[in-house]
């Protein structure tokens, strides 16, 4: 029971993110979760104003939201053994599919990319402006493709791959945990990207699920980079530029993602981006071989589909090896 369950839900899960992914309308988890962020955040910043306790409540905040989402998704894992298996195994594959963001990353970049090719730089910049922090009123149309490949190299890791790698490792539990590890998981990463900017009012809130985020996604960064680096068919060269350059960034996660797509395409990621008027300048990652163009921009998410479905076929093949 155990081992045909967890198959069928890892298998489902990801064909319905990748047939239907978020369905327009309907309740979404990651809401869930930035409400709760939301309203203890509001809460804190209203009555601790030093730095010590801001930071505890937001260590309070980081475990609590991560070991709740993992007891919901351990819940839903009991229905199925305990209630209605059917119910429980249809359940666990809703909740899975929404920890995966394969499609949703495939339409933000289409919907940023198909009014640019019907030369609507406008609308272009409207659409990206959803998608991304930095201020988008002036983009050229290159600096447009860069922002999108951007955005989906980055992405792909904590949106597509590493909630797969949690999905996968926690099939491997007694009784399989894959939606509880996935659904902690999407918690880390929405603190992440909620609370955990280092910026004010919620640099000390956000401190710890900032950190815990980066060392959560640390293994499935690693992983990914190594599965592409190999998927590119000259691995030697491109990890090169990857351990050249990757460091560079600040964060110890995502400028190796965006460095080994930019590698194995041929293009130069980062350089000047302005937030809020302000000029910032992240570090140059990969070579100007190319330019970016939709197609590099397609063969990006090609390569995070392809990386999902080698890892999806080793998980189940060693799910019956070592059942």
């Amino acid at each position: 029971m155990h081992l045909n369950a967890t198959i069928i839900i890892l298998i489902f899960a990801t064909i319905l993110d990748y047939l239907i992914g978020d369905p327009w309308g309907w309740l979404h988890p990651v809401q869930v979760m930035g409400w709760l962020i939301s309203r203890y955040s509001n809460f804190v910043l209203s009555i601790f104003h030093t730095k010590t306790q801001r930071r505890c409540a937001g260590v309070i905040l980081g475990l609590g939201l991560i070991i709740s989402s993992g007891i919901v998704g351990w819940s839903i894992n009991l229905i199925k053994y305990h209630l209605d298996p059917f119910l429980g195994i249809f359940l666990e594959i809703i909740l899975l599919a929404s920890c995966l963001a394969g499609r949703s990353l495939r339409l933000a970049a289409f919907d940023v990319l198909t009014p640019l090719r019907e030369g609507n730089i406008d609308l272009a910049r409207t659409k990206l402006s959803q998608y991304v922090g930095r201020d988008t009123v002036n983009l050229s149309p290159e600096e447009i493709w860069r922002a999108t490949l951007e955005t989906v190299s980055e992405n792909a890791i904590d949106g597509v791959t590493a909630p797969l790698f949690y999905a996968i490792a926690g099939a491997f539990f007694p009784g399989g945990g894959s939606v509880a590890l996935a659904l902690a998981y999407k918690g880390a990463s929405t603190l992440d990207s909620t609370v955990g900017y280092q910026q004010e009012p919620f640099k000390d809130i956000g401190w710890f699920s900032a950190k815990f985020e980066d060392l959560l996604t640390w293994i499935p960064c690693r992983l990914t980079v190594l599965t592409l680096a190999i998927l590119s068919g000259k691995p030697l060269v491109v990890l090169s530029i990857c351990r050249r350059d990757a460091p560079k960034d600040p964060s110890p996660n995502s400028g190796w993602s965006e460095c080994i797509y930019a590698a194995i395409l041929g293009v130069q990621l980062g350089g000047k981006n302005t937030y809020q008027g302000i000029v910032k300048e992240k570090p140059l990652l990969g070579e100007p071989i190319n330019a970016i163009t939709c197609q590099s921009i397609e063969k990006a998410l090609s390569l995070t589909r392809i990386c999902c479905l080698l890892w999806l076929g080793l998980g189940v093949t060693g799910l019956w090896l070592f059942s």
